[in-house]
């Protein structure tokens, strides 16, 4: 993961900020991507529940790394 060498926590939490804005957007062009018939239901399905579950990993990182 990028940032992942990075030396402070601060740092490291800025780029699983940026990775969670990432998977935003992604949801937003696995939308698209059906709308314009590139997906089918089932293929947008599992994209979409691998997604959130990526989502949901990284809110737990964030939440780890709080700065105290």
């Amino acid at each position: 993961m990028e940032g992942s060498h990075r030396l402070n926590r601060k740092e490291f939490r800025q780029f699983v900020g940026i990775a969670k804005g990432s998977t935003g957007e992604l949801k937003y062009h696995l939308l698209l991507s059906k709308d314009l018939g590139l997906l089918s239901d089932d293929e947008f399905n599992f994209m979409r529940r691998e997604t959130d579950e990526i989502s949901k990993m990284l809110n737990g990182l964030v939440n780890s790394l709080k700065i105290v």
